[in-house]
């Protein structure tokens, strides 16, 4: 079986944690701790500390001309910290100041 992670969650509350050393990832819906903090290791070269989970159910809402009815499916987030001083480049902010045209 392939990886685990399937990507990092960018949102503002995710940055928002990010600053503070937790990281959030959309993981598989079967994947346990230990392998989501063995992949996150792997995959970005840093020292998983804690990880925590949560289950997320898809919501309904209505697509199309016909406004069927169709449901998102269910997934996993993960929240992982790692050892303090580490970090992951994919959840930095880059600002570009004084670019004015």
């Amino acid at each position: 079986m392939g990886t685990l992670v399937q990507k990092p969650l960018i949102t503002e509350k995710s940055l928002f944690l990010a600053a503070k050393g937790w990281y959030t990832f959309i993981v598989d819906k079967e994947a346990r701790k230990e392998t989501i903090a063995r992949d996150i290791a792997k995959l970005y070269k840093v020292t998983v500390v804690e990880v925590r989970t949560s289950a997320i159910h898809g919501k309904k809402r209505r697509a199309g001309k016909k406004m069927a009815a169709v449901k998102r499916p269910d997934s996993k987030k993960a929240y992982v910290q790692l050892k303090s001083g580490q970090k992951i480049d994919a959840f930095e902010v880059t600002s570009e100041k004084g670019t004015t045209t």
